[in-house]
């Protein structure tokens, strides 16, 4: 059999993707947005590579050739995974390829933040330097990481990675996780002592705001959050609402509720050096986008082959 292969949205990995080692066609486009156009591009499709294009039930009805979609990321809340096991639509994810990148990311994040970096950096270019007496200035807190606790929600691969990482700055961890493991604590705990709280859970009904204005308020005032993970997992009002009138110290988020942002966000709408807001980055050193690249392959050899691997249930 010889499959047609579909990649959608080509331009959000930045890797060489190899070609398949079993007979296939393939075509890619650059972005993919409309259901119409995911409709037509695949229309004759057994195989479609996606990253961000929403794969949802009305979509996926008009698709009756597509035996394999294959996300070339971690996170599959774009797809209709329910649809897809009821009506044999395999789907395979990208794992363990993030193990350097994102918690390098965490960790610059947290760096900027306790030490207001972002606030020095605008006041030396706005001339408050030019205006002391003294050789420096001490108008916004520098706090050390040495000696502070981090409290990591969702302890999977990534999570641990950052808690190497941290643990070798000389901080204390507090690990959440709903999956049951040795040394976790539980989420109050985190929230209470953590002087950085990162997150690193998936996207579910279940997590879905999971920290809003309650938990913040539970958050000293001298900490900061970070989310590399999904924006969805964060009420955004609350938060915003929270650095306004300093429940919490700092934000550090590389993702959105809704990405791009086209209609705007409330977070951008912070002009506060205490907010950072990367594009969902965090994920794509040159390194990891490659390692990527090559699992997305892997994988789809792996269904051809009739051995799927890293299959999301």
């Amino acid at each position: 059999m010889e499959h047609a292969i579909v990649f959608l949205d080509r331009e959000s990995v930045g890797a060489n993707v190899r070609k398949p080692d079993f007979p296939h066609t393939y075509t890619e486009y650059q972005s993919t947005w409309t259901p119409e156009d995911i409709v037509d591009r695949l229309k004759d499709a057994t195989i479609a590579l996606i990253n961000k294009v929403p794969m949802r039930a009305e979509v996926l009805k008009q698709l009756p050739k597509l035996k394999l979609i294959a996300v070339a990321a971690t996170g599959t809340d774009v797809v209709d995974k329910a649809y897809c096991k009821e009506n044999g639509i395999t789907v395979v994810n990208i794992r363990n390829y993030a193990f350097n990148t994102v918690p390098e990311h965490v960790i610059a994040l947290m760096f900027a933040l306790r030490r207001n970096l972002l606030a020095y950096v605008q006041d030396v270019k706005n001339g408050r330097w030019a205006e002391v007496d003294q050789f420096c200035f001490f108008d916004h807190p520098i706090r050390d990481i040495a000696g502070s606790t981090m409290g990591i929600v969702g302890y999977g691969a990534i999570g641990k990675e950052v808690a190497k990482r941290a643990e070798c700055l000389g901080m204390k961890i507090l690990p959440y996780d709903v999956f049951p493991q040795e040394g976790l604590v539980d989420l109050e705990t985190v929230l209470k002592e953590s002087d950085v709280i990162t997150l690193h859970c998936p996207l579910t009904p279940e997590t879905e705001n999971m920290i809003g204005a309650k938990e913040l308020k539970m958050m000293k005032p001298t900490s900061i959050l970070i989310n590399t993970a999904r924006g969805g997992l964060v009420d955004e009002a609350a938060l915003a609402e929270a650095l306004k009138v300093g429940t919490i110290a700092g934000a550090g988020f590389d993702v959105l509720t809704k990405e791009p942002p086209k209609e705007g966000n409330i977070l951008l709408d912070l002009d506060m050096p205490n907010l950072i807001v990367t594009p969902h980055v965090a994920w794509a050193s040159r390194e990891a986008m490659q390692i990527l690249a090559d699992q997305l392959i892997d994988n789809i050899e792996a269904f051809v082959a009739e051995k799927p691997q890293n299959v999301v249930v």
